[in-house]
């Protein structure tokens, strides 16, 4: 018998992340000496601000070294309830919020605290590599909607509306979206609302961990602040992204008392309490200013201008504008069925595999992500890497025949 074979069989159903999986192999030829541009992890390449971490040294100072309670430090959860309402339009009590180890886990929590074995989960696509295989970890059932390259990869409301059944319980995506940029706008959103305002049982869990990394006009829109569906919604978001906190590790929900209660009740007996230092970090993050915020958007905006011109220039490549985030998502079906002469690429991840191995560039198949003709790349790099990664990208694309 294999020792894989005495794992549980939760375990052995998980995929790898796909996101984690090429990060790993790009460092291992990285280790060997090449000259490896890693496109592939969604982490700011900033570093968080000084303010912040000036809190947290103030926090290992002033003592806060013990657990820490469950749901989070009072004034932590105050100063997310604050910012909710300044820049959300969400109006909820401390009690209403749950603070974890980061947004991941808040995702995770509240799929767990909701989702029953057979229940299934709407997951608008393309999404974020973890959503399908949280739903698998519940026991529940994902329910892939696509959305449209023409479209702008969003899923419609009449999508949305159709795919329901008497065994959905939750309905899930995030704006601006990992891996594409999209961002849905008040008037989509609002269409959705309405679809989930005829089904009191069904809850919507809204990923908005890009937040301020959003290029519209408009701005960020949360779907939690219409009042029709208020209790239906739990929103995640957290320090990663925004406040270039990737390690620190907190995130945090919003959500009706019940649904707050229960994850509190669910984290009590996993982790507890997140790392004290780490909330006291977030607190100053969440009352201080967004003045750094706002100067990595306008990074990610230029970045996002340049990757997205050079791309296009790739032939057969189709490439979106993306409206937010760190990312470009090229369709790159083109080069399927090509061969360079030794290698022939089959699908997005024959694509990476191969693009690693021949011009040491790192990125991501689609296919992890829902969309198998497309692949990430990651423009939170500097400038002249992804000038040099889209070149080389270009290069390598030229040998297929």
């Amino acid at each position: 018998m294999s020792s894989t074979a005495l794992l549980a069989d939760r375990i052995n159903a998980l995929e790898e992340s796909s996101t984690l999986g090429m990060t790993k192999k790009a460092r291992e030829l990285a280790a060997l000496g090449h000259k490896v541009i890693s496109l592939s992890v969604g982490e700011p390449d900033f570093k968080t601000p000084q303010h912040i971490c000036e809190a947290a040294k103030k926090a290992i100072d002033d003592g806060f070294h013990g657990y820490s309670p469950v749901a989070g430090y009072p004034d932590l959860r105050k100063a997310i309830a604050d910012k909710l309402k300044r820049d959300n339009n969400l109006d909820w009590a401390p009690e209403n919020i749950v603070v974890s180890t980061g947004a991941k886990h808040s995702l995770a929590n509240v799929i767990s605290t909701l989702v029953n074995p057979g229940e299934e989960v709407i997951i608008f696509a393309p999404y974020w590599v973890s959503y399908s295989e949280m739903v698998k970890l519940a026991d529940g059932k994902s329910v892939i909607l696509d959305g449209a390259f023409e479209n702008n990869f969003k899923v419609t409301a009449q999508q949305f509306e159709a795919a329901i059944t008497d065994k959905t319980k939750l309905v899930m995506f995030a704006s601006p979206n990992n891996p594409t940029g999209s961002v849905y706008s008040e008037a989509e959103l609002r269409e959705i609302a309405a679809v989930v305002a005829k089904h009191p049982d069904i809850f919507v869990l809204a990923d908005e961990i890009y937040e301020y990394i959003n290029f519209t006009e408009a701005g960020h829109f949360s779907i939690g602040s219409i009042p029709e569906i208020k209790d239906q919604v739990i929103t995640v978001n957290g320090v990663a992204k925004g406040h270039a906190m990737t390690g620190w590790r907190i995130g945090f929900i919003a959500a009706a008392k019940w649904i707050a209660d229960g994850v509190e009740k669910l984290q009590g007996q996993v982790t507890s309490g997140t790392n004290s230092i780490a909330q006291k970090a977030a607190t100053a993050a969440f009352n201080g200013p967004l003045t750094e915020a706002y100067k990595m958007k306008e990074a990610y905006l230029r970045r996002r201008d340049l990757v997205v011109g050079l791309l296009r220039e790739i032939p057969g490549f189709k490439v979106n504008m993306p409206d937010g985030a760190f990312y470009a998502f090229p369709d790159i079906s083109a080069c399927f069925g090509k061969s360079d002469g030794t290698t022939t690429i089959k699908d997005s991840d024959d694509f990476c595999t191969w693009l690693l191995a021949k011009s040491f560039v790192a990125t991501v198949a689609g296919s992890g992500f829902g969309a198998p003709n497309c692949i990430r790349i990651s423009t939170a790099a500097a400038d002249e890497q992804l000038v040099e990664a889209c070149e080389r990208i270009k290069a390598a694309v030229a040998t297929l025949k």
